[in-house]
């Protein structure tokens, strides 16, 4: 994810943080009005994420397929970029598509989902709901290589 697109977000979600170590790169390219939501399904990784302190920063426990239900507990409106790093490849299929469908539903219009991924089981899933990625690059410094893939929300879904 390129990180001056971060600059300019207001609400932005990241599901699947893992141990945090994304999110606090992305609190550092955040604008100091804007909110860092993260959805983590491990206790144990939750509690790591306990560690950041930073006023934009929520950290919350439970399912990204119910993203909605998490946005409204919080008091956040749709947001403009959710960003996932969650293993498409590992979780079942159905629930990765109740997954793309959520941040879809969620995405304010001209938002974007960001999927940071080792195999292409995101587009796959994503692709029938939210189209065809806008666009998708192979980040080579990363080690393992990845896919970053992006979709906008248009207005018309």
């Amino acid at each position: 994810m390129d990180a001056s697109s971060l600059a300019t977000a207001k609400r932005v979600v990241e599901l699947g943080p893992g141990t945090g170590g994304t999110t606090r790169t992305f609190l550092r390219h955040l604008a100091q009005d804007a909110q860092l939501l993260s959805i983590e399904l491990s206790p144990y990784f939750h509690e790591l994420l306990g560690e950041i302190a930073d006023p934009r920063f929520t950290n919350h426990l439970g399912k990204a397929e119910d993203l909605a239900a998490i946005l409204a507990m919080h008091g956040m409106e749709q947001p403009d970029v959710v960003i996932s790093g969650i293993p498409f490849s590992k979780i079942p299929k159905a629930i990765g598509t109740r997954v793309a469908r959520a941040v879809r539903d969620s995405l304010a219009d001209n938002g974007r989902f960001i999927a940071y991924q080792f195999r292409r089981d995101v587009a796959w899933i994503t692709d029938p709901i939210m189209g065809e990625p806008a666009s998708c690059s192979l980040e080579l410094l990363n080690i393992p290589p990845m896919r970053v893939y992006s979709w906008f929300k248009t207005a018309r879904g």
